[in-house]
């Protein structure tokens, strides 16, 4: 089930891409970022809602809130800068920058969670690396 929600947010993902490029047509990066931050708090709130799950709220961990918390900050910080790289400049460039966070969260994932690096994912590695070059030179 985890690979339909994925193929799903990868197909959500290039809407998002392609949609904000229309969008901020003649819009500040920053102010259409806050304009989308607050459509997706309005979504995940309406969610945590009709599923009735507001009660684990309570139930959080002072460290599940504190890497929330940091989540939400570095996610911020990702919507900033893409938007304002798509802003800049074209969405068939910037979105494989973009997705060069695969190779980045593998390294992480290695690096602070201990996940074990396997001849697949290197070359996955090495091939997003590779086509992303590809791609934006």
């Amino acid at each position: 089930m985890w690979f339909v929600f994925a193929i799903l947010s990868a197909i959500f993902a290039a809407l998002t891409s392609i949609l904000a490029k229309v969008g901020i047509n003649g819009v500040n990066s920053n102010l259409a970022t806050a304009i989308r931050t607050v459509v997706v708090l309005v979504m995940a709130w309406g969610m945590v809602f009709l599923t009735n799950t507001q009660g684990g709220i309570t139930d959080i961990s002072r460290k599940s809130w504190l890497f929330l918390i940091l989540s939400g900050l570095a996610t911020g910080a990702s919507w900033l800068c893409y938007y304002r790289a798509l802003q800049l400049g074209d969405a068939s460039k910037v979105v494989p920058v973009d997705k060069l966070s695969v190779v980045i969260t593998l390294i992480l994932a290695f690096l602070f969670l201990h996940e074990k690096f396997t001849s697949k994912s290197l070359i996955g590695m090495v091939l997003i690396t590779a086509g992303t070059l590809v791609m934006v030179l």
